[in-house]
């Protein structure tokens, strides 16, 4: 091998290899396993939730592979409506050409030209990553069998009475005219203000304190038009006599009453509220409750109608209302007539104050917009029937979350559950599959010859819906559909239900929950009783940067996993963060931020860094805070596996190592690795099983890095290189030095794939192993006969000993060149024996002249001491130190460490600076201080040691 690791070498042979031998294809004859991947957007790239997903399904994937499960990892990408529609339009837009102008059919050819030429951006960086999917079974949501199992569903759904059309509330984008989901709107901290606006009493009645008028506070006065009524709370005794009465609505004249609800808060301005049916949700549900009219004011850009559209709950027209509005706001911008009638109010005398008002804005989360809500037709599903069996399916286990208190957040979403609106107003997705006849009369078929065939229409005219269905409901039959439903394919019987998803716990709700339900819905088992779309539910954090901030592009820390794995230089890197930003000032401040995070930019890591880093910080359900400097750790630990690989093929290659059964002699140190193998393939299994990725990961760090590497290599050294040795104690020794690092390999494969494979091609023969791939190999399990606790009591004996002894040489600033001469005192008879068996191995590794054991009650020489249990281990000092010089170096450390204690601590003492850095500096500087004064601590206790010799 290579003296130095070279990841990218690597990475771009081995995983052409794996591919092309179609290695990542369904192969095991062990019980199925699968996974299916979240589909990430085709308009995306790769950011560090996908790359932190990914890292967590392939080692699952790999692990259960090497068990020898069936194994099926498929991937496939999502049509992103919205977000796809949104890229091909501006595009359009740049050449002076709108959609509409082309008409639907061109643009979605347009569309499709966009997907074939960038869709596949994201599937080369999931191959970047050493993500073992199987390719051959990539799918995309507008594939034609997808496209099929989605029209299949609906009319499905549709015939049992789950699926209807009616006119209800929505997230309606004015930019993009079409109705999105909650997921799809951002809320936004902004300053805005408070309207107190006075609505007088009708009938000549009075409040309590004699006013012929009622104050309501708004933070949207142009709603005002559509008011149905003015509520209060039925206890508040201000305005108990008012209850049933009428306000009369300023500016439209329109009588409106005055209701009692529990809604209301008290306590909150004046304790009236006006309730606006048709442009608020919450004034929705108080309209649901007392049959209010919905009166809305606004068409699809947001710009108030010359006569407002009044209906009844059930969405029929409600001409019992007089639904003519002021001619001066007709045509006007929402937000223009929102100037106009506080003008209006304020000339009228009816403005009683305004009030600064901090308050949340919802925005469309990709036109920037703010949302309306909006009254439209809309399809929609009725969920309340569909929960209960995905309730009850969590309930009794059959779906298991990991970690369970997600359960909750299932429960309490799905308890609470609303009708799912599944229309879009865009023209890329899946068409809904209904007809219009000219009266108006709907009828929904998977084509338009099964609807006239099944509903006798012959040549009658009919018109397809122009909506789309919501990206959510045809990624919500991504687990069988991908499969092939509704036919009932050999993979669709072979791997469903699914094993584990792994998913953000931000969309449990939106896709998970959804998911379930369509699922055991649609997807019967033998016996006909529901089946779940998979058994366990694994919920990670979001990725955050260093300081636990959110990734965002407005914050300028957003990092791309790629340039973690391959590097990239700080003009690139400020380049890319300061791309989109339209902002001076914020792309002035995120290139400082860059520049003092990555002054050189980002070094090179290569995938399995990344990969067993992104693993290490998987503990449960918690965000991720990634820190660099533990990308750079594993860097290092992949190049101390790879220079132990070096050293093992350096004293195995071409040699006897017994594996073909010669007799061998296993050494105390050999019996104590591999006494420790086995416990950390015990470890590392029962981790995996239970999700926990960090703690596997540090099992398998500790056995190589703390125990093979720093102990093992080091003890066998005498053996290997003494002439002397036996040939038996040599073979044992080799033998055992290149089986423990395959198998160590091999319980690495699922977190490092590419190093591990390319160290194990290089000594499968020596290791006696052979097989074209180590991702094929059989998984280690643990065997607890090979575990010799005198071994392993033996050998820990030998490193606290040999710990002790660096300590003293630390301590006394002894070069480790320096040969010393070893004292023991009170050794007991175990300590005895030990020292006799190990005596060599102690001499040659620690560097010592002579061992002595004092006998009981001789007097021990000067010396410096560490203990081992009850055992003093001793290093004379005489020679071995300038005790004078010794004692001027350490104070002159001591009061150089003094000065800095008194400089940060002055620096936290200072209330300005406290008051004005931010908390990770303040934090830094703290931890700044408490190592400094904990290093004066040490170095007095050492120099008062060597004062004392």
């Amino acid at each position: 091998m290579d003296k130095t690791y070279q990841p990218h070498a690597i990475e771009s042979h081995w995983y052409p290899t794996w591919e092309k031998n179609n290695y990542f294809a369904p192969q095991g004859s062990g019980e199925p396993y699968t996974i299916m991947i979240p589909p990430p957007n085709v308009t995306g790239s790769l950011h560090m939730g996908h790359g932190f997903n990914n890292a967590i399904m392939d080692a699952l994937i790999r692990y259960r592979r090497m068990q020898g499960r069936n194994t099926l990892w498929q991937p496939g990408t999502d049509h992103a409506g919205i977000a796809t529609q949104m890229v091909v339009e501006r595009q359009l837009a740049a050449q002076g050409v709108g959609r509409h102008d082309l008409g639907r059919e061109k643009f979605l050819e347009k569309v499709w030209e966009w997907k074939e030429q960038s869709g596949g951006t994201i599937t080369r960086q999931i191959r970047r990553l050493g993500s073992s999917v199987d390719w051959s079974r990539e799918r995309f949501t507008m594939d034609e069998g997808l496209s099929n199992a989605v029209k299949e569903a609906f009319v499905r759904l549709y015939d049992d009475g789950l699926i209807y059309r009616g006119k209800r509330l929505v997230n309606w984008d004015t930019k993009f005219h079409t109705a999105i989901s909650d997921l799809e709107v951002e809320n936004h901290d902004e300053k805005g203000h408070l309207w107190h606006l006075r609505y007088p009493l009708a009938d000549g009645h009075k409040t309590a304190e004699g006013k012929d008028y009622l104050v309501v506070a708004t933070t949207r006065p142009e709603t005002m038009l559509g008011d149905s009524a003015v509520a209060v709370h039925p206890e508040d005794e201000r305005y108990q006599a008012l209850i049933g009465t009428f306000i009369e609505l300023p500016l439209v004249g329109r009588r409106i009453p005055i209701i009692a609800d529990d809604y209301v808060d008290r306590e909150f301005g004046t304790g009236c509220v006006k309730i606006t049916p048709a442009h608020d949700f919450n004034d929705y549900e108080v309209g649901k409750r007392h049959d209010l009219p919905l009166i809305n004011i606004f068409d699809k850009d947001a710009a108030v109608l010359a006569t407002a559209q009044v209906f009844h709950l059930d969405g029929s027209v409600n001409d019992q209302i007089d639904a003519s509005l002021p001619a001066a706001y007709a045509g006007l911008d929402r937000f223009v007539a929102r100037k106009q009638i506080v003008a209006d109010f304020e000339a009228a005398g009816l403005l009683e104050k305004i009030d600064d008002h901090a308050l949340k804005v919802p925005k469309g989360d990709r036109s920037g917009t703010v949302i309306e809500p909006w009254l439209t037709d809309q399809w929609y599903v009725s969920t309340k029937p569909l929960a209960e069996p995905a309730i009850a399916a969590v309930e009794d286990g059959r779906i298991q979350f990991v970690p369970k208190q997600y359960e909750n957040m299932y429960f309490s979403w799905m308890r609470d559950i609303q009708d799912w609106c599944i229309s879009r107003q865009l023209w890329w997705g899946h068409r809904i599959p209904a007809w219009y006849d000219e009266a108006g009369n709907v009828y929904v078929g998977r084509d338009e010859a099964e609807v006239r065939a099944k509903h006798n229409l012959g040549d009658a005219k009919l018109r397809q819906d122009d909506d789309v269905l919501d990206t959510w409901f045809s990624s919500g039959l991504w687990t069988f559909s991908t499969l092939g439903w509704p036919e009932q394919t050999e993979y669709l019987k072979t791997f469903h239900p699914t094993d584990v998803l792994v998913t953000g716990f931000d969309i449990i709700f939106f896709w998970v929950a959804r998911m379930i339900m369509l699922t055991m819905h649609l997807i019967k088992n033998g016996d006909g009783s529901a089946q779940v779309p998979f058994k366990t539910v694994y919920v990670h954090g979001l990725v955050r940067d260093s300081h636990g901030q959110k990734m965002s592009k407005s914050k300028g820390n957003v990092l791309d996993p790629l340039d973690i794995v391959d590097g990239i230089t700080l003009d690139a890197l400020l380049e890319k963060r300061a791309s989109g930003m339209m902002q001076p000032k914020l792309a002035e401040k995120i290139a400082k931020q860059t520049k003092a995070e990555f002054p050189e930019g980002i070094a090179s890591y290569g995938t399995d860094a990344l990969r067993f880093t992104f693993c290490s910080l998987a503990s449960t359900g918690r965000d991720i805070k990634f820190d660099m400097g533990r990308v750079e750790g594993y860097r290092n630990f992949c190049n101390k596996l790879w220079n132990a690989a070096n050293f093992v093929i350096e004293n195995t290659d071409g040699k006897d190592c017994g594996v073909n059964g010669e007799p061998v002699e296993l050494s105390s140190v050999d019996r104590w690795i591999i006494s420790q193998l086995q416990r950390a393939e015990q470890e590392v299994a029962r981790q995996l099983d239970a999700f926990r990725f960090d703690l596997a990961t540090q099992a398998l760090y500790e056995f190589v890095w703390d125990e093979y590497c720093a102990w093992y290599l080091e003890l066998v050294k005498p053996v290997l290189w003494d002439e002397n040795a036996s040939i038996e104690r040599q073979r044992g020794t080799r033998r055992t030095l290149i089986r423990v690092l395959e198998v160590a390999l091999r319980l690495a494969h699922p977190f490092m794939p590419y190093i591990t494979e390319e160290i194990w091609q290089r000594i499968k023969g020596q290791a006696g192993k052979s097989g074209d791939t180590l991702m094929l190999q059989p998984w280690p399990i643990a065997d607890e006969s090979k575990i010799d606790a005198a071994a392993v009591g033996d050998i820990e004996w030998v490193k606290a000993l040999m710990l002790g002894i660096r300590q003293i040489r630390g301590e006394m600033n002894i070069s480790m060149a320096k040969r010393i001469d070893l004292v023991l005192n009170n050794a007991s008879p175990e300590d005895h024996r030990r020292l006799a068996e190990n005596e060599p191995l102690l001499m040659k590794l620690a560097k010592l002249e002579t061992i002595r054991v004092l006998d009981e009650g001789e007097e021990p020489p000067m010396s410096a001491t560490a203990l081992v249990g009850d055992l003093q281990v001793l290093v004379p000092m005489a020679g071995l130190i300038d005790k004078a010089a010794e004692m001027a170096r350490l104070d002159k450390e001591i009061q150089r460490l003094e000065g800095e204690v008194k400089r940060v601590g002055g620096k936290l003492a200072n209330e300005g600076f406290v008051a004005k850095a931010p908390a990770d500096v303040i934090e830094k500087e703290r931890a700044k201080l408490a190592e400094a004064e904990q290093a004066v601590t040490n170095l007095i206790q050492q120099r008062e040691k060597i004062a004392s010799l």
